[in-house]
């Protein structure tokens, strides 16, 4: 074997090598991008924060507005779960309307929806919530906001993150300064795309979320 020929298998091998470190390192999850947590996060604590936020301990009647179910994974940046990580979820109700002091949004609130969830993720670090797709409200002249869920995530030696999650599909999307605000290449890990509804099963989405380690 020539000393060329050497060279030139080294610098394939070398390439090979290269190019296998460049996909496992694409496979593992981008840090999923910070929104702001908005006015209307919930100050008033309440007796009902489970999973189901379509109804509410003692009431008789549901939420209203198209039920659907989010799901997904707390996951590092290595892609391994994080377990017990402590999750708050809040959205507007059917109407675009938050059950909050500061809202000024002259929509009705909805007593039978419950608003605002919190729980935590299992040993594989997953979460599960069932909710109602919130409808969207004005902010200002020529701008309303889409429909978007709000998420806060907090564990013991990672970055608290809070973000937004949003419907794919909305065309306020488009148009919305929040959104817009993240990088385009990133937008995506924010937009959930949601399966349809089918008998005895509401449209259900997947939104993981990744943390950054302290």
């Amino acid at each position: 074997m020539s000393q060329f020929d050497r060279i030139s298998r080294r610098t394939a091998l070398k390439a090979a090598l290269g190019g296998l470190a460049a996909t496992a390192a694409s496979a593992l999850p981008a840090a999923t991008p910070r929104q702001t947590a908005g006015p209307f996060f919930p100050k008033r604590d309440q007796a009902d924060k489970d999973l189901d936020m379509t109804r509410i301990a003692g009431h008789e009647k549901a939420a209203l507005g198209e039920v659907h179910v989010i799901e997904g994974r707390v996951l590092d940046e290595d892609g391994k779960p994080v377990a017990d990580a402590l999750v708050d979820i809040w959205q507007a109700n059917h109407h675009g309307r938050y059950d909050h002091e500061a809202d000024p949004n002259p929509a009705p609130l909805d007593p039978d929806f419950q608003g605002w969830a919190r729980l935590r993720t299992d040993a594989e670090g997953r979460y599960r919530v069932r909710t109602i797709k919130p409808g969207a409200y004005p902010v200002e002249a020529g701008w309303s906001r889409p429909p978007h869920v709000h998420f806060k995530v907090a564990r013991r030696g990672f970055h608290e993150l809070t973000t937004q999650m949003y419907f794919a599909g909305e065309p306020l999307n488009d148009v919305d300064r929040l959104l817009l605000d993240i990088r385009e290449a990133d937008r995506p890990q924010l937009v959930v795309a949601f399966s349809a509804a089918t008998a005895g099963a509401p449209p259900s989405g997947v939104f993981d979320i990744v943390l950054k380690r302290v």
